[in-house]
């Protein structure tokens, strides 16, 4: 199976930076946002097996949540960030817009759960945010009248890039594999391996972390950095855990274990500023994996492709 080889761009439209104190009322509503339409996917879709049925996917406009069943029809909504609007699209060619613009999470809140009832989507949700530190429900959040359009695009033009390593990444890879994508959630787009092995219980963990790590995984992804990361970085990990990977060197150089949130980082501008980006976060990737997966006595000869066939 050849796995063709990425063009490498050190294009700084491609690659671009985003500070993390410069948009951060932005990333905040965005984030709200995200998780606002993300829970009307999860609300709808069948479920599928470590939560594949709620993240979104990078397309050429932005992020999408794919098509969601509802009854007769099925509706796609999209977060443009070139035209920044939401666009809700249904099957018999319906289509109804919302504005990206500065307001708050309750107004974004109020005004698409009644474009939704007004498209005859009838469907609740759980309106509060998880996965954030003192949650505020959706309609109470008027914390940030903002939206940065251009960190907004620079933000979805770091995800458009990611999504393109990650998936050259991705078919390196013979055994089960998710898909590239964005988990609203957490804020971050991640790709995930596994051994094939199940891992072993977590009887005190909650129900999302349960079916998340119910076999062992090594995930790599991207995020906008927050709490001991201060900036936008990558990030690898393993689950469980094997004993020795916090003294394993991850490449590039540059790249660490960081022992408050035990994964390897390697921050964002660390990736934008080389001469080669693609090939210093494959190399990050590879590395990572293959510290993880021999560690864990992963079979890997049964599962990477090799050499030869790439």
């Amino acid at each position: 199976m050849a796995v063709p080889i990425l063009k490498s761009t050190s294009s700084p439209e491609a690659w671009p930076a985003l500070p993390l104190e410069d948009w951060k009322p932005t990333y905040h509503n965005l984030h709200m946002w995200t998780q606002i339409v993300g829970k009307v996917r999860l609300a709808l879709a069948a479920r599928t097996n470590h939560w594949w049925s709620v993240p979104f996917y990078v397309n050429a406009r932005g992020l999408t949540t794919s098509p969601i069943p509802d009854g007769k029809n099925v509706f796609e909504i999209q977060f443009d960030f070139i035209d920044h609007k939401l666009q809700i699209d249904r099957c018999d060619g319906l289509r109804t817009t919302l504005a990206l613009e500065p307001r708050t999470v309750a107004d974004f809140y109020s005004e698409f759960m009644s474009t939704l009832r007004s498209l005859d989507v009838d469907v609740k949700i759980y309106a509060k945010p998880v996965e954030v530190q003192e949650p505020i429900p959706f309609a109470e959040d008027r914390l940030y009248r903002a939206y940065d359009a251009d960190a907004a695009y620079r933000f979805w033009r770091i995800l458009v890039s990611c999504d393109s390593v990650f998936k050259q990444f991705r078919a390196r890879f013979l055994g089960k594999s998710s898909p590239v994508h964005f988990f609203w959630g957490s804020f971050d787009m991640a790709v995930t391996r596994f051994s094939g092995r199940r891992a072993p219980e977590r009887p005190d963990a909650d129900r999302i972390t349960r079916e998340a790590y119910s076999h062992e995984v090594i995930s790599a992804g991207w995020w906008p950095g927050g709490g001991a990361v201060k900036g936008p970085a990558f990030y690898a990990y393993a689950a469980p855990e094997p004993a020795g990977l916090a003294k394993q060197q991850a490449r590039p150089e540059a790249a660490f274990y960081h022992p408050e949130i035990k994964e390897f980082i390697l921050m964002h501008d660390e990736v934008r500023s080389s001469p080669a980006p693609e090939r210093t976060l494959l190399e990050f990737l590879q590395s990572t994996y293959e510290a993880g997966a021999t560690l864990g006595g992963w079979e890997r000869a049964a599962l990477e492709v090799t050499q030869a066939a790439a």
